[in-house]
């Protein structure tokens, strides 16, 4: 018979690429992942894995195994929230992750909430940007993620995904104090042509939508500075280094020598949560999410 935790380091190994990764993915050890994948080996009598450079790829049969595998998982995954629903109790393991404006703004309160209500739950949290934290939530490597959609650029949200929303986000321009627009009341973007921008890592969500919006006003922005932190794109701001965006989320304490202006475009982000169709019977999903728009509702 097959052995489960052994189809789930092939799976692993196959949405990752890598025995490393993999290892990463199920919070075990390589050796580990090896040792379950030759028992696999063993017990299929199939080479499932055959060296690719000084890493591995799977063989037809490993192929063939690792898409069995997946579905396997997945109905395993439904038979879990199943018996979950059944008890009704929110226990267990909940792995989230939120970007780094909501896992500042939103987990501190929230997680420590869920803990306080739910002893029995633990929970595992990381920082991830928006898009690799919808394809963990597909892998199922996590349970839940806070993610965002631009007023005027949607994040791709694949089929087999339940979303709820939590808030919306105003973001203003962050101007040095002694800044020539500083004093007024609103900035159109347009008006921030010749500036210096302070902005979020190449690739990046936020930082693409910033391309793609200054560029819809046929602004090409010189990018000076990249930070994946608003704190720390603020404390440039503060130096005199340039401008940026920074939503209202995770923001404050704003530091001293910086001027925020509402933009006249009403730039917000639209901040939810997402997990996968096949939990959602899960308690502990629900738990989580009711705790995080409680936690949203009272920042708003």
């Amino acid at each position: 018979m097959l052995n489960l935790e052994r189809l789930r380091a092939l799976d692993a190994l196959a949405r990752h690429g890598s025995v490393g990764a993999a290892a990463g993915a199920l919070h075990v050890t390589t050796s580990a992942v090896s040792q379950q994948l030759a028992k696999l080996e063993r017990e299929t009598g199939q080479r499932l894995l055959a060296r690719n450079g000084r890493g591995v790829r799977l063989t037809d049969a490993g192929r063939l195994l690792a898409e069995h595998a997946g579905r396997i998982l997945s109905q395993v995954a439904f038979a879990e929230a199943d018996l979950e629903a059944q008890r009704g109790q929110v226990a267990g393991e909940l792995r989230v992750a939120a970007f780094p404006t909501a896992a500042r703004g939103l987990f501190p309160a929230a997680l420590a909430a869920l803990r306080t209500a739910h002893p029995a739950l633990r929970v595992r949290s990381a920082e991830l940007d928006p898009e690799p934290a919808v394809a963990g939530v597909v892998r199922g490597d996590l349970d839940l993620a806070v993610v965002l959609d631009w007023y005027n650029k949607p994040l791709p949200v694949p089929d087999g995904l339940v979303t709820a929303p939590l808030l919306d986000d105003p973001a203003e321009v962050a101007l040095p104090a002694g800044h020539r627009l500083a004093g007024r009341e609103e900035v159109d973007l347009a008006e921030l042509a010749e500036e210096e921008w302070i902005t979020w890592g190449e690739g990046e969500f936020c930082h693409e939508w910033l391309l793609f919006t200054l560029r819809s006003k046929g602004v090409e922005p010189d990018v000076r500075h990249r930070a994946g932190e608003t704190h720390t794109q603020l404390g440039l701001v503060a130096a005199g280094l340039g401008v940026c965006i920074a939503p209202l989320l995770g923001r404050h304490p704003v530091p001293p020598g910086v001027v925020l202006v509402p933009l006249r475009q009403r730039a917000r982000r639209h901040v939810y949560v997402v997990w996968r169709a096949d939990a959602d019977r899960r308690p502990s999903i629900h738990a989580a999410v009711d705790t995080l728009r409680a936690t949203a509702r009272r920042l708003g």
